[in-house]
Parts: structure tokens; sequence; C-alpha cells
């Protein structure tokens, strides 16, 4: 009895679908991932119960395995297309929606209407620039980040609930938190250059005044952490928005003719 081809091509079809959803993934960068969604998730927790220096400390938490998930790929060979996406899944719960509903019920709520729409701003262009980077990576210069990288907003939103708490100031209906809220969500979907850092490397030779200058800045630090931190990540933000305004500027004035 012979086969027909129309039932040929189906069986290749369903070869195929088979062969799709069987796939082998990088099981320890992935766990990592995983590790960031869960204190993401966790940092929703508490700040819907209220408790948000703890929200705050799981966005730190969720940072530190943000950084190290792609360490690990990197240095094991691991990288790949799922864990890519997995990441920028997760990047949107722990750096997207925690720190969003956190802004919210931890400052913006007595805003009303303003308030919540600050911060689904917030986590729209969170999610924007997550999607641009995604599609974009591959043609990006790797010194630079075309806007500010969502983990530093979400680290911005973390230092300044720490901060308020260490300089005890109301943060409720806080204008500034507004303020920084929107300037936070504009940046991201910016096309402002931000520095990397990923060309500086620290296992090469370098000038003596790298060194001396890293001691500086953890002195700095060191001196109130919670309030230096937040102001040295705010000003990376503010530094970028300056010197992309400035840039914009000098291209301008050089297009036109003389």
């Amino acid at each position: 009895m012979k086969v027909s081809p129309l039932k040929t091509n189906k069986q290749k079809r369903a070869e195929k679908l088979r062969q799709r959803m069987h796939i082998n993934i990088y099981v320890l960068p992935n766990l990592l991932t995983t590790g960031n969604m869960f204190f993401g998730f966790y940092a929703i927790v508490k700040a819907i119960q209220g408790h948000y220096i703890l929200a705050a400390y799981a966005i730190v938490a969720a940072a530190v395995f943000d950084l190290l998930d792609g360490r690990v790929a990197r240095m094991t060979q691991s990288t790949s297309e799922f864990g890519a996406q997995y990441d920028s899944l997760s990047d949107l719960v722990s750096f997207g929606l925690a720190p969003g509903l956190l802004l919210f019920l931890w400052a913006l709520q007595p805003f009303g209407r303003l308030g919540w729409l600050a911060s689904f701003f917030y986590v729209a262009c969170g999610a924007l620039r997550l999607a641009r980077f995604n599609v974009q990576k591959t043609v990006m210069d790797k010194a630079y980040f075309q806007g500010l990288p969502i983990p530093m907003a979400a680290g911005i939103v973390a230092s300044a609930v720490l901060a308020f708490q260490d300089l005890g100031w109301e943060a409720s209906k806080s204008k500034l938190l507004l303020f920084v809220t929107f300037i936070l969500g504009f940046t991201m979907v910016s096309t402002f250059r931000y520095r990397s850092f990923k060309d500086l490397d620290l296992k090469k030779r370098l000038p003596f005044k790298y060194l001396v200058f890293g001691v500086f800045l953890f002195a700095v630090v060191a001196i109130r952490p919670e309030v230096m931190l937040f102001m040295l990540f705010f000003t990376y933000a503010l530094l970028g928005i300056v010197f992309g305004l400035l840039k914009k500027r000098k291209d301008k004035k050089t297009s036109l003719p003389s």
C-alpha cells in the first residue's frame, strides 16, 4: 500500500513540531535567571504587604542574579536564544513590574489616576526598552547602552526607598518621586547613550588613577550608603540626558548650512 504525499507532508510537519517542543537548554544560567525572577516576584509580594524596605532589597538581589546569569553564561559558553528571551521576561518582572508597583504603593498612590499612570508609564517604557534591546543587540556598540538600562532604573527606585528611609523623608505624594518616575521612563526609551563599561577590562593593567578613583568612590559611598547610592545612580541617569541633549544640539549646529 502506497503512502500518499499528503500524509507524508503531515508526518514531516509533526516531526518538526516534536523537535521544536523537545528543546535542550543550559540549566545553570537559566536557574540564575529564575533566581532573578523569584526575587522580582518576592518584591511584588512585599510591596503589596507594605514592606517597602524588603521589596527594595529584593530588587537589589534580583539585580545580583541578573548580573550573575549573564556572566556565568559567557564564562561557560552556554549562551542561547532561549536564555536571552527568558532573561528579558524575568527582567520585565523584576525591574519593570516590581519597581513600578513599588513606586505606586509606596509614594504615588495619593496622586490618584496620575499616580498609577506614572507607574504604568515606567513599566511600559521598561518593556519597550527590553524589546528594543533584543532586536538591536547585534548592531549596538558594546561600550554604550542606548537608553538607560532597565536594571539601573530599578536600582534607582530601590535606592530611593532606602534613601528616603535613611533620611526620614515622607515618600507619600512626593512630587520629587513623581518626577523621578517619569524621568526614568523617558530615559529608558530615549536614544541617549550611557556607558556600559563593558570595554573596561579590570584583569589587565590600567593606569594608577583608576585605583585611586575606585578607592575614592568606595569611600564616598561608605559615608552613607543608602543615600549616596541613590545620588550616584540618579546622577548617572541625569548625565545621560545632559550629554545626550548637548550632542543633539551640536549635531543640529553642524548640520545647518554655513
